[in-house]
């Protein structure tokens, strides 16, 4: 049986917290009045304005609960019904227009309970609109159900006063057993969330950064629902615990509740037609569109759902779109790209720069006993067309893996590679550094775009876009350890145990050639952050160049914190220091990241010349000007055979006849696709290769 609660009408409105969970000498309004500040400035009807709501159809259980601010036009409020103690801001015989919806400035044909109204707002059919604060200009139309419960928690995983530990809103990243939970805050990075799913078997941290967590958060009951200055809210039907900042814009959506939704005036938030969002955070800058689910879920800065999306138990890194497809259990950094209605992603760490092409099934309750396992994927996966895996999986950055079901779990730590199933000889294919030599159009342009599509105004972590990094250049060093040590045939292949769960080979193709390669990139790589460093500081005399360089013993290993790169050692301390209380806030973690970012640039130094001095098997003192020279002459050919591999990998879409088949002639391929010899990202490369070589040689002549 359905439990109602009776009570007299002229109690609709009061109350909003229980007896029980009121300080002693406060009222129902002390936390409504400390989010209003403006609460002193409020007067009473005058006996006139009265008479005039009344004649315009209005209704109150006490017109002397209705306050007002001194600019008040009491014939700018029709039809509607007050209850509880409301208040009004400035009302004045305007009209406000956003897009082409034009509003008259007023409160027209709704049901107000226990409200404050900013100046010149716009509300009509606001059928229920219950313990919210609105700001100034806010216009709200055909709005079925818009209230705040005394014990919201606006999608943070917190517990108001009595509640119990079973009703926290957790997120289930990472697996779906829930063995990696992590609490949702606002503000909430994809470095917090790695951070927090990364170690479950430390309880001391664990519980360290619950405490941190809970301390920030305010466990009294009676918050009110907040929404910002210029927000638009028309034709949605449920809007419950729903916290909104400043010049949003949520239109037709089904149901909005218990979400944080930040906006403001430089990232503008929107919301459409058809969504259905619960428990959860939206960041600065987000677009939502069309029939989008999203439950219990972080959606960072700059990120979109869109097309009927499924994001569930899921954290979306920044400037990512997924649309269409069903998320699940995962903890998805920056720059990733899901596009297609037929892709399934669960269960996965996936390291930022990914694209998850149609058709592609990540998921682990589809093929194993137990829903289990997981998947790690370093930054720039991209599984192609169909792709099936199976979990537990593990995957080195920029693997791309063409069409297939994959039976087995997979473990593939060689970084740049195409992993291919070949059902027909029963066996796996792996290509190391395959987008160096095929796709290099692809690669170097993705690093491009992501660096001008980040949107992020507050760049609380700097991001590293680039394919030469840290992370990519210890993959490398450990492929050519382990390509190193296989038999190679005539063709130049070999066989690698422990890649694939199954009694069927592994053949790696090319591999003294990749071993070749991969050394050819970590010495440019080397070089380029060592010229840079030359070129900025300048330097009087090699001498004193080589000897301000940074330097350690041995190359550092670095982990990707929500795709922040920063040395292992360097986490470790960051956690030790949690665990000892040195740091005690998220906003301590934070200034953390935002240290290493500044430390970026030095500590990469360091990790460039220290595997510098490893590839050439040198000493510091033995890395002289000659070699310096050497190499700087060696990175000229590298960068020259890298931007004529990023022509070529785009030339081979105009000189493909089966490209070609579908225009009839030139200038409709031209006006369909631009002419190679206009596209403006390969005359970048090129105009960037001419500047190096004229530098280059500018700083060898210095040297010599």
């Amino acid at each position: 049986m359905n439990k109602i609660i009776k009570q007299p009408l002229n109690r609709l409105g009061y109350d909003f917290i229980s007896e029980e969970y009121l300080p002693a000498g406060k009222d129902e309004y002390y936390l409504r009045n400390e989010q209003n500040g403006n609460h002193a400035s409020y007067r009473r009807l005058t006996a006139r304005e009265k008479e005039t709501l009344i004649l315009n159809a209005n209704r109150c259980s006490n017109w002397n609960n209705v306050l007002v601010s001194e600019k008040f036009d009491a014939n700018l409020i029709k039809n509607s019904n007050f209850f509880g103690l409301v208040r009004i801001g400035n009302l004045e015989p305007l009209s406000l227009t956003f897009h082409d919806r034009q509003m008259a400035v007023g409160i027209y044909n709704s049901t107000i309970i226990s409200c404050d109204f900013g100046d010149n707002v716009c509300i009509d059919h606001a059928n229920y609109l219950s313990h919210y604060i609105l700001g100034n200009e806010v216009m709200v139309a055909n709005v079925d159900e818009f209230a705040t419960t005394s014990y919201a928690k606006f999608g943070f995983g917190i517990l108001k006063e009595g509640e119990d530990e079973k009703t926290r809103v957790w997120l289930e990243v990472r697996n779906e057993n829930g063995g990696r939970p992590i609490i949702p805050f606002n503000n909430m990075l994809a470095g917090d969330a790695w951070l927090w799913s990364n170690f479950p078997e430390d309880q001391l941290l664990q519980e360290r950064l619950k405490a941190i967590t809970e301390q920030e958060s305010d466990n009294n009951h009676g918050h009110y629902g907040r929404i910002g200055d210029r927000t638009v809210i028309k034709d949605c039907h449920i809007i419950k615990d729903v916290n909104v900042g400043t010049d949003a814009y949520l239109k037709g959506a089904n149901k909005l509740k218990n979400l944080t939704i930040n906006s403001d005036d430089q990232r503008t938030t929107q919301i459409g037609e058809g969504c259905e969002m619960v428990n959860g955070v939206v960041g600065f800058g987000c677009r939502i569109f069309y029939g989008v689910k999203a439950v219990r879920f972080v959606m960072a800065a700059h990120s979109q759902l869109k097309y009927g999306a499924r994001l569930i138990n899921s954290y979306l890194g920044n400037n990512s779109t997924i649309s269409c497809c069903e998320v699940l259990n995962s903890l998805i950094f920056p720059g990733h790209e899901q596009h297609h209605n037929n892709s399934f992603l669960c269960a996965s760490l996936i390291q930022g720069q990914s694209n998850i092409a149609a058709g592609a099934t990540i998921g682990s309750n589809h093929n194993s006993r137990a829903a289990d396992g997981e998947i790690i994927a370093g930054r720039g996966f991209w599984p192609g067309l169909c792709v099936s895996l199976k979990h537990n999986s593990k995957f080195a950055s920029f693997t791309i893996i063409a069409k297939g079901d994959f039976p087995a779990e997979l473990n593939v730590p060689i970084p740049f590679s195409l992993l291919s199933n070949d059902t027909a000889a029963d066996k796996l294919i792996i290509m190391p550094g395959y987008w160096f030599m095929y796709n290099l159009y692809a690669l170097a342009r993705n690093t491009w775009k992501l660096e001008d599509r980040d949107k992020r105004i507050v760049k609380t972590q700097t991001l590293e876009y680039n394919f030469l990094a840290p992370d990519t250049i210890n993959e490398m060093f450990d492929a050519i350890k382990l390509l190193s040590a296989i038999p190679v045939d005539k063709n130049g292949s070999g066989i690698l145990k422990d890649i694939e769960n199954s009694k069927r080979i592994t053949e790696v193709i090319k591999v003294k050639n990749s071993i070749v390669l991969y050394k050819e990139l970590i010495a440019y790589y080397a070089i380029i952050e060592l010229y840079n460093y030359y070129k900025n500081n300048n330097f009087a005399t090699f001498e004193e160049f080589r000897k301000s360089i940074p330097v350690k013993v041995s190359r550092s290993k670095w982990d990707n914190v929500g795709g922040q790169l920063i040395p292992r050692s360097t986490v470790r301390e960051l956690i030790k220091n949690i665990k000892t209380e040195k740091i005690n806030s998220w906003k301590g973690i934070h200034y953390f990241y935002e240290d290493e970012g500044e430390k970026y640039a030095v500590k990469k130094l360091t990790h460039a010349f220290t595997s510098l001095l490893e590839i050439e098997n040198i000493t510091t003192k033995q890395f002289n000007a000659e070699i310096f020279k050497k190499h700087l002459e060696k990175a000229i050919t590298t960068k020259t055979w890298l931007s004529k591999g990023i022509y070529e990998s785009r030339a081979k879409d105009y000189s493909n006849p089966y490209r070609k088949m579908v225009y009839e002639n030139q200038l409709e391929m031209d006006a369909v696709i631009g002419k190679i010899e206009e596209n403006q990202f390969i005359q970048q490369q090129y105009a960037e290769l001419d500047q190096f070589k004229k530098e280059v040689a500018r700083l060898i002549n210095h040297l010599q």
